[in-house]
Parts: C-alpha cells; structure tokens; sequence
C-alpha cells in the first residue's frame, strides 16, 4: 500500500525517504488530512450546567470542577495502531480557551506562549510533586495565607485529575486487551498497557515510556486548553534511548517508529478550517541540539530520529528549532539542510552561542542561559520557570504618526535636517517604551487561576502563586517591535530626496504620502526603485538600522527589571503587519497605503534584490546581542536554489555564516510561488500544504487571503 502525501515545495527530481512502516504512514495521512481533527467536532466541550453550586463557587473551585469534568468525561480515543496512548479530544481546546461552558458561555481563557518543565516530571516523577505541594500546604496553613491554600489545593486537584484521566485510559486498555482474539492483538495491548501504567507519575525506565509520559502530559495539558511548547526534547529523551540501545532493548528502527507517532498525534488538531493566521498554530514548538547546562554538546540519536522523521513526513505542526555552536556536528547541518529543503518551514536554527551570551549579560546565570528554549514561537525563555509574555508595538507608527504626521491634519515641523528628523523619531520611540515600561507595574493584575501550567512552572509550588501571579522563577514581559526596517528604509529616502538630492520638503513629501503618491509616480518609482534598502547588504541604510536598535535596547537597558518583571527588549510582527498596513498609510520609500511590509527583522517584500548572503549580512551589522528577547530573519528560498549536494551546500553555508555573524534566529522556508498560486486556485488539492508564516507553520490553503498575500509577496531568492 503506497501512501502519497501532499508534497510541499521541493526541487525537481528531490525526494522524502522512506523509513517507516506502511502502517505508520497510514497513520499520519490520516491525521494530516483531518480525518481526526474533524471527528472533534461531536465534543466541542464539558458543560458545567449541571454541576451543583457552580455559580457560588471561587475561580479556584470552578477551575477545579472544571478540570476534573474534562478528565472525568473527555473521550477516550484509541487510532488503529497507534503506539502512544492519550489525546486532546475537545474541540474548543483549539480555540485557545479551557473547553468548558457555564449558561452557554467559556468560563476561563487558557494560555500559551510557555514552555513547560516536562523534564522535571520525567526525571522525579509527578508522585514527588504532591509530596512537595503537600509540605508547602502545612507551611501556607501556618500563614494562615487563604490564597496561597487556595492555589495550593488546586495544585493537588490538578494532580487528582490527571490520575482519573490515566486511570480511564488504563481501564479502556484492560478492556480491550480482554476482547482481543489474536496474539498479536494481546501482544500490542500489552505493550500499551505496560509503557502507561508507572507514567507520569514514576520516572520512567526505557525510551518508550519516556516518550509516553512526555505525550501523555503535553495532551493533557492541551487538553486543558493550553498550548505550551515542549522544549528540549532530545535532551529529555535522549539518555533512555542510549540506554536501551546499549542494552538491545529497543531497535533504533522501531525507536523511529514511536518518534514518528508523537509527531503524527500532535497532528489530531488539524482541522483543515479556514482562520485568518491558518490551520496549525498551537506553538508546541520542539527545540534541538546545543550544549547541556553543563556546557557539554547534546546531540544525540533522539536529536538525529526526529529529523529523520519530519524529513519524511510533511508535518508542520511541531516547528523546529536547532541550536548551533561552534561544535555542531556536520552531520546535524545536513540534515538540517535536508528537512529545509523539503518545504513547510519546520525546522529553523538557533545561534546558541550568541543567545547564551546575551542572556548572561542580562543576569541570567551561565548554567540558566543554558537551558534557554523558546515559548512556543522563537522568542527565549528558560523553561520550565518562567512566565513570559510580549507587547507588540509598531515602530514604524510612531515615525508616521509623531514625527511626519502623515496620519493626521497637524503640519510637520521643518525639520532642518536629517539628524532633526532623527532626533524627533527618537523622542517618539522614547515615549512608546516609557509607556509599555509603566505598564509592567500591572502585570500581575486580576488573573484567573491556570494551575494545570502551573503545576509544571518551577517556582509555583515554592512561592504559593500561580503562575499569572508571580510563581514563576522567572517573570517576563518583554517589549516587541515590529517594522524598525520600515523605519530603517523611510528615514534612508527622506535622508536621500529630502535632504540630499532636494527634489521636495518633508512638508511637500508628507503631503504626497497623505495623498497615497497621487499625481507624484515618477518620483513614487525613484523612491521605491532607485535606492537599495535594508536586506542589500548597502552600509549606509544599514548604519540607520543599527542605530535605531541601538537606541531601542539602550533605553530599555535603563530599566531592565520593573516591579519584578524582567523587560528583554526584542523585535518580531509575527504577521501583525498585515493588521498594521491599513492605518500605516503610504511610505516615504515609495509604498502606497495598504502595501505589507517588513516581517520580524527581514527586509520589506521586493526591496531586497541582491540575494540570500546579502540579506544575513545587512541582518547582522546592528548589534543583536543586546536583544535578549530575540529576533527573527526571514528567508525564502526557491526550490532550485537548495537542489542536489550543492544546494544542500548552499543550505549549511547559509546557516554557518549566519551563526559566524552574530544572528539569532534564522528560518529558512523553500517554495515556489507558482504552486502557492495553484494552490489559491484550486485549494482542494493542496490541503496539507504548509509554509512558514513566523515561529509557527501552516497549511497554507487555512489562511485568509491576507496572510496569503503576505507568504506570496515575500521575495524569494536564487532563482
């Protein structure tokens, strides 16, 4: 039986291996097409109706009658020859909210961007965390502290609930295995049986229960409603899989096998729906390879199985990022290369060294900086102790709005020149970051309970608070710009027509853009064409970008920690520029009102014309090490550029340059327009198309026609 799957962008004559068996294959077409997604429409949720008291009940005790509602009635599913057990089966999961309904309403919103301590439960086991919760109650009763037992005790009713849902798991297994008639029925229920009775609340003893007892807790917290990212898998992974190698307990073949279904049930939400940023987004991000917090190198055969497997199925739904040093194996750069190569943007590269540094000039210490993950996009964390979240600000507003007026009737003022212009952008920035600062004094404001994340957060169980409330080790709010090339690329022309070449005022140019460029196209077409802007590698639009950064981390390095909260300056859109183009209006460089700019710290689509090693160049001139809360660089590459050894050549060489110049975070997708526009045309043949969008992917057919247009419009090189 031959399985065909979409196939993604890929060069003529390039092909996936073929590794695993027909029947995992079978598996995972039928996940990536929705056969399992769509099945979640007959539960969307627990209905709490009809529970006793509800209305008159704490946020604690709602949580808990909740969550236990969703352990006690959620559907136990089995798919036909699966070889993990456990799934997220409600539907309004997906919307990112607890599945839970009181007179029609959701009760509680759930969370994400974390990324959660899965490596503390594999190592002790969830049996040691009641035992410390319970020590920390007597010490809370001692308080007489109401809020922290409270917290406390919904810790514990966490843990009740996780062991109704393991326990119905085990009796639907006991049930089947006694209809079973043949023996290799009996064996296969056996099997299941056995690798899920101790986990997770033993540590466990062999590769496969290490991998049930990951995906057992990531889909109860999904369950849940959350959507955490899962961090260093190999790292979790990696030292049952040696062990059991050593000792022939498991072949490396079948350890492929039950890799390949971790991945393929974190497909069980794919619905194939139609929402604006697409079907796939759910940030359980993985992350590989790099230095243990020992400083010793971690890669591994987990590390080398999972690109194995996403290299032969085309799975975007757990993105992959790889950390890169000095030390990183040659082997790991092709295969990275490899799975690049194929499409669907799932795997991007960490500059570790880089990220290490920064971190550690932040306060981190060296073995914290260490452990950094992702949050479940790329942004950087360390996980399973902090709390972290973002504010989105739109750099280029404040150059519209404040400095040229371009939105509003007030009359610029005549500035004299460049540095005047310059100045004023400044100020304005200055007063945008003031702004979000003070708005760090409110971080832990009126938050409702989120116990099931938690009771995974190093520090909760210790402090007594959960996990919106401060628990955490670690509480990050970190300011995110977004379109400072914009900036970079406006303040360049208004530097050149303004005040160099003096074809027009910055009044008479303000004028122009209020009006969109109307009566002005050849000098529309001079600013737009006849410049190189960020992305060409050109040292003067360069200087400017690098300056703007500057001056954005050095005020926020003026105050890096407030009321608690450490504030990492970082730069993303994470697609918010297509939110943003409609009240931008039209741009100094040449833009009309509506036009999609700048994604992340990439250049604006079409200004870059001088290809790939161009763009990380001109990327990595500013100073991106005082960005401790991460960037990302953009590239598209077509298919033909990245065929045979030569492009996967060109692929390492990328990548090693980037990491050399001082970047973060590198994601590189591969596609050809051409099929993205067959695919608009005629969607019903590529329905598992995924491409990149920002740290996540998405089958490229669920976006709106917006996002669309932006994944088209990004300009792609080495054609």
């Amino acid at each position: 039986m031959d399985i065909i799957f979409q196939s993604p962008m890929k060069a003529p004559g390039e092909k996936r291996p073929v590794r695993l068996s027909t029947s995992t294959r079978k598996f995972a077409f039928d996940a990536l097409n929705a056969v399992y997604g769509r099945a979640l429409y007959k539960s969307p949720h627990v209905d709490m109706d009809n529970v006793p008291g509800f209305s008159e009940m704490n946020n604690y005790q709602k949580y808990d009658a909740i969550i236990r509602k969703i352990a006690a009635e959620a559907p136990v599913r089995f798919c036909e020859g699966e070889l993990l057990c456990g799934s997220a089966t409600l539907r309004d999961a997906i919307n990112h909210v607890v599945p839970a309904v009181f007179q029609g309403k959701t009760v509680f919103p759930s969370m994400s961007h974390v990324t959660l301590g899965f490596d503390r439960i594999l190592r002790e086991g969830l049996d040691s965390y009641q035992q410390r919760i319970e020590e920390r109650l007597e010490r809370a009763a001692k308080e007489r502290d109401a809020k922290k037992l409270d917290f406390l005790h919904s810790l514990l009713e966490v843990i009740n609930s996780i062991h109704i849902w393991h326990g119905r798991y085990m009796s639907a297994l006991s049930e089947k295995l006694a209809a079973a008639r043949t023996a290799e029925q009996r064996t296969y229920y056996e099997d299941l049986l056995r690798n899920l009775e101790r986990v997770p609340f033993q540590p466990p003893a062999s590769f496969r229960e290490a991998l049930q007892a990951l995906w057992f807790l990531f889909a109860f917290v999904r369950l849940c409603g959350n959507w955490p990212g899962i961090g260093r898998i190999d790292q979790m992974l990696g030292q049952f899989l040696e062990k059991d190698l050593q000792t022939g307990a498991i072949s490396e073949a079948f350890a492929r096998e039950l890799t390949a279904h971790f991945f393929i049930k974190g497909c069980e939400w794919i619905t194939l729906d139609s929402r604006g940023s697409g079907d796939g987004q759910h940030y359980q991000n993985i992350v590989l390879g790099g230095v243990d917090e020992n400083g010793c190198q971690s890669d591994n055969t987990v590390t080398r199985l999972v690109l194995e497997v996403v290299e032969e199925l085309p799975i975007g739904d757990f993105p992959i990022a790889v950390r890169i040093n000095a030390h990183t194996p040659e082997w790991l750069y092709m295969q990275i290369a490899k799975v690049m190569r194929h499409g669907s943007g799932v795997a991007a590269v960490y500059n570790e060294t880089q990220i290490i540094q920064s971190l550690m000039d932040f306060g981190y210490s060296q073995q914290e900086a260490r452990r950094f993950a992702n949050d479940g996009c790329w942004e950087i964390q360390v996980p399973g102790k902090t709390r972290f979240g973002y504010c989105p600000m739109d750099a280029f507003a404040v150059l519209q709005n404040d400095v040229l007026h371009v939105n509003d009737a007030c009359t610029p003022p005549d500035y004299a020149g460049f540095e005047e212009v310059y100045t004023a952008y400044r100020s304005g920035l200055r007063k945008l970051l003031e702004s979000f600062k003070e708005s760090a004094d409110h971080y832990f404001d009126g938050q409702l309970p989120v116990s099931v994340v938690a009771l995974m957060e190093d520090g909760c169980i210790e402090s007594g608070r959960d996990y919106v409330n401060g628990g955490p080790v670690y509480n990050v709010f970190s300011p995110h710009l977004g379109g400072l090339p914009d900036v970079a690329n406006s303040l360049y022309a208004i530097k050149k027509v303004v005040f160099e070449e003096r074809r027009l005022s910055v009044s008479q140019l303000v004028e122009l853009l209020r009006n969109n460029w109307e009566g002005a196209e050849s000098l529309r077409r001079h600013c737009a064409n006849d410049f190189q802007y960020y992305g060409n590698d050109n040292d003067e639009v360069d200087a400017i970008a690098t300056r703007l950064l500057d001056d954005y981390t050095a005020i926020m390095a003026e105050e890096p920690r407030r009321s608690g909260v450490l504030l990492p300056p970082g730069i993303s859109t994470f697609g918010r520029q297509i939110e943003w183009k409609d009240v931008r209006g039209a741009t100094a460089q040449g833009g009309r009102r509506g036009d999609i700019l700048s994604s992340n710290l990439s250049p604006a689509p079409g200004t870059d014309k001088a290809g790939a090693t161009a763009i990380i160049l001109s990327h990595c001139k500013a100073h991106l090490e005082n960005l401790t809360g991460g960037t990302a660089l953009d590239l598209k590459l077509y298919p033909e550029a990245v065929s045979g050894a030569d492009g996967l050549a060109a692929v390492t060489a990328l990548i090693r340059g980037f990491v050399e110049l001082g970047g973060i975070f590198l994601q590189i997708d591969v596609m050809d327009n051409t099929v993205l526009l067959e695919a608009q045309a005629h969607p019903e043949q590529y329905q598992t198309l995924s491409v990149r969008i920002s740290g996540w992917s998405a089958r490229f057919v669920t976006l709106d026609e917006e996002w669309q247009r932006m994944i088209i419009e990004r300009t792609a090189v080495g054609r």
